[in-house]
C-alpha cells in the first residue's frame, strides 16, 4: 500500500474513533427510552405513540451504525420487514408491525453491548494517535511556554525543552503504531455490529423473496411493454407495408394485359415496398436480439454501437470468455440506453465504455463529457436500465453532477464460458 494511502486510511480511521466515542454514548438513553415506551405501553396508550417514535430513532442509529460499517469494507443489509399498506404512523398496526419485527428486538440488543464496543474501541482508537501526537508538538511546546515537567512514555521523564525534542522519535513510533492499528480498531467495531444488525437466514430469505416478487414484477411489466412496442412496430411499419405491397402487386395483376407500362410501374414500386419492408424487419430483429451480438458477442457488439454513434467513443474491455445469451443481451441494451442518453440528452462530445469481469460479475461503466444534471426520476431510460438489470439482480449506480462527467456504472452477477485469449481496446 501507498504510504500516503496508508496515512490517509489511518487518519480517517481515527476520526472515526472520535465520532465513534459519541455515538456509542448516544445509545444509552436510546434503550432507556424504549424501555420507558414499553412500559409506558398499557398506561393510557402512551406507549402507542412514544415507542415507534423511539424505535425509528434506534433504527436511524442502526442505519448510520451499517453505513459506517461499509465504509470499512463491512456491509451490512437493512433486515427490516417493509411496511404493509396502509399502516400510518401512530396506529396500532404500526406498532404491531414495528413490534412484531425480529429486527426490532436485535436492534434493541445491540444498543447496550455496542454502546460498550463502540466506546471502548472509539477510545481505543484514539488514544495511541493522541498520545503520540501530544509526544512529538505539545510536549516541548507546553514546557517551553513554562508548563511543569512531564514525564512522558517509559524511557525517561521530560523536563527542559531538549529533553522534549528528545522525544519525537518515540513520540514518531507511538503515532505510527496508532494511525496503523486505528483502521483495524474500526473494522473490528463493524464486524462486531454486524453480529446485532444483519439479517438473520430467515430474514434474509424474507427480504430476498420480496426482492424477486418486486423485480418479478418490473420483469413482467417490461415484458409486456416490450411485446407492445414489438406489435405496434408490426402493425405500424411492416404489416402497413406488406399489406399495401399485396395492394399494389394485385392492382399490377388487373391491369398487365390492358395497360402493361402501368403495371411495370406498379411491380416496381411494389419491389421498393419490399425492400423498405425488409429493412424494417431487420431494424425490428435488432431491437430484439442484435445479430452482431449472436456473432461477435458483447465485445464485438458494443463496439459495432459505437462505430454508429455520432460522437466518438472509445471501448475497452476485458472479458476473457462470453456471457450466457440472456444476460449478454440485458448488458447490450444496458449500455445502448446509456450511450443513447449521452447522445441525445447529455449533448456529449465524447464517451467512453469500459466492460470487464471480476470473476463474480460483468461490470459495465459508460462515461460521457457531457453537461451532466441525469435524473432516473426524471425520464424512463434510466429507470428502464434499472428494470433490465433487476431481472438479474444487477445494479446501477449513477454520478451525474451538473456541468458532467456523467458515469454510469452497472454490474450484473454473471458467469463466463468460451474462453478468449485476451483484452483488447479501441475507439468507435
Amino acid at each position: 500500500m501507498d504510504s500516503r494511502d496508508w496515512i490517509r486510511d489511518g487518519a480517517r480511521a481515527v476520526a472515526g474513533g472520535l465520532l465513534a466515542v459519541p455515538l456509542a454514548v448516544a445509545n444509552i438513553p436510546l434503550f432507556v427510552l424504549f424501555m420507558v415506551g414499553l412500559v409506558l405501553t398499557p398506561v393510557l396508550g402512551i406507549g402507542l405513540l412514544v415507542l415507534p417514535l423511539v424505535t425509528m430513532l434506534i433504527r436511524a442509529r442502526a442505519d448510520l451504525a451499517r453505513r459506517l460499517a461499509a465504509g470499512r469494507g463491512v456491509p451490512i443489509p437493512r433486515p427490516y420487514r417493509p411496511r404493509p399498506d396502509g399502516v400510518v404512523l401512530g396506529g396500532l398496526r404500526y406498532y404491531q408491525w414495528l413490534i412484531t419485527d425480529p429486527a426490532t428486538w436485535r436492534d434493541l440488543g445491540w444498543l447496550l453491548p455496542g454502546a460498550v464496543a463502540g466506546l471502548v474501541l472509539g477510545v481505543l482508537s484514539l488514544a495511541l494517535p493522541v498520545y503520540g501526537f501530544e509526544g512529538i508538538l505539545l510536549i516541548p511546546l507546553w514546557i517551553w511556554l513554562g508548563t511543569d515537567s512531564y514525564g512522558y512514555g517509559m524511557i525517561w521523564p521530560i523536563e527542559t525543552v531538549g529533553e522534549g525534542f528528545l522525544s519525537l522519535p518515540q513520540g514518531a513510533v507511538i503515532l505510527s503504531i496508532g494511525v496503523a492499528a486505528a483502521p483495524y480498531l474500526r473494522r473490528f467495531d463493524a464486524l462486531f455490529s454486524r453480529l446485532f444488525l444483519a439479517p438473520t437466514r430467515a430474514a434474509e430469505l424474507r427480504l430476498r423473496v420480496s426482492q424477486l416478487t418486486v423485480t418479478r414484477a418490473d420483469t413482467v411489466d417490461a415484458q409486456a411493454a416490450e411485446l407492445r412496442r414489438i406489435e405496434r412496430d408490426l402493425h405500424d411499419g411492416a404489416q402497413a407495408r406488406l399489406v399495401a405491397l399485396g395492394m399494389t402487386i394485385g392492382l399490377a395483376e388487373e391491369i398487365v394485359d390492358a395497360d402493361p407500362v402501368t403495371a411495370r410501374k406498379l411491380l416496381a414500386e411494389a419491389r421498393e415496398s419490399s425492400s423498405a419492408a425488409l429493412v424494417e424487419l431487420r431494424h425490428l430483429v435488432r431491437g430484439i436480439h442484435p445479430p452482431v451480438l449472436a456473432e461477435r458477442g458483447l465485445e464485438g457488439a458494443v463496439r459495432a454501437l459505437a462505430m454508429a454513434l455520432p460522437i466518438p467513443v472509445t471501448v475497452t474491455t476485458e472479458l476473457p470468455g462470453r456471457l450466457d445469451t440472456p444476460v449478454e443481451s440485458a448488458a447490450y441494451f444496458a449500455v445502448a440506453e446509456a450511450l443513447a442518453n449521452a447522445v441525445r440528452h447529455g449533448a456529449a462530445g465524447n464517451g467512453a465504455v469500459e466492460l470487464w469481469h471480476t470473476g463474480r460479475s460483468l461490470v459495465m461503466r459508460v462515461s460521457d463529457d457531457g453537461r451532466g444534471g441525469a435524473d432516473p426520476s426524471g425520464g424512463t431510460g434510466l429507470r428502464g436500465i434499472e428494470r433490465r438489470l433487476a431481472a438479474f439482480d444487477g445494479t446501477m449506480s449513477l454520478s451525474s453532477p451538473p456541468g458532467g462527467p456523467t458515469v454510469v456504472t452497472m454490474e450484473l452477477p454473471c458467469a463466463l464460458s468460451s474462453p478468449k485469449t485476451s483484452p483488447s481496446s479501441g475507439t468507435g
